[in-house]
């Protein structure tokens, strides 16, 4: 009589344990996913590249527009000058669109309340945790930075000293010539000129897959190379000017 109980509970222990056979990939496929900070990481580099590579045209234009005209004003005037020019613009469209709502408000005779109230009511308040996992990450930089500053002036390798010497007494030549603001300026404009350029003028047929097969590295159409080259001379002449 033993036999058929045990019969009859095989199925059920081989259910089971094929029931639990599933689970298992299951959990290896969740710890498997990328961490958070990784996914986090990933999202912000393709959003700079999006960025950079102007996908989203108002987007991008936006951003470069804004941040030129920034440099720019760093470059005519003070720090204090252009941030007091900056809370005084943005307070004149915030206010000016203020009294205007009220205006219509009041001539219309509606009841929809303050116009900014669904920016008001956006929670912007930090968290303890999300604080210390930014604090932490940027530790982990600034104690690489520290590391490489001690090694680099207390000479524990003189070949990369010495790289950094060169590298400082070029620069001298440089900031002759240009100051760090007119290298920003000339930063951003290769950073939102080139890439684009690039991907408008480069060989299609020297795509990665194709030079696997072939073993040549991509090649840039001529006039590529004279349109890169014609823009670096005019942004030259402009900064330098």
């Amino acid at each position: 009589m033993a036999e058929p109980s045990a019969a009859t509970q095989s199925p059920s222990i081989s259910s089971s344990s094929s029931g639990a056979e599933p689970s298992a990939p299951g959990g290896g496929g969740s710890s498997g996913a990328c961490p958070a900070l990784g996914t986090k990481s990933c999202s912000s580099s393709c959003a700079v590249h999006d960025l950079i590579f102007w996908r989203d045209v108002k987007k991008t234009g936006f951003v470069f527009g804004t941040t030129l005209i920034m440099l720019l004003s760093l470059a005519a005037f003070s720090v204090i000058s252009v941030v007091s020019y900056l809370i005084l613009a943005l307070l004149s469209v915030t206010i000016s669109f203020r009294i205007y709502k009220s205006v219509i408000q009041a001539v219309q005779k509606s009841e929809e309340g303050h116009p900014f109230k669904a920016y008001l009511d956006v929670d912007i308040t930090l968290s303890s945790e999300a604080f210390h996992n930014y604090m932490n990450a940027a530790m982990v930089h600034i104690n690489r930075a520290l590391k490489l500053i001690i090694r680099l002036f207390l000479v524990e390798d003189l070949v990369d000293s010495l790289k950094l010497a060169v590298f400082m007494w070029l620069m001298t030549y440089v900031g002759a010539v240009f100051n760090g603001i007119t290298l920003l300026i000339l930063a951003e404009l290769l950073v939102f000129s080139v890439p684009i350029v690039y991907e408008k003028y480069k060989d299609p047929s020297k795509t990665p897959r194709n030079r696997q097969k072939k073993g040549r590295i991509t090649t840039w159409k001529p006039e590529m190379q004279q349109l890169l080259k014609h823009h670096l001379i005019v942004i030259m002449s402009l900064l330098v000017l």
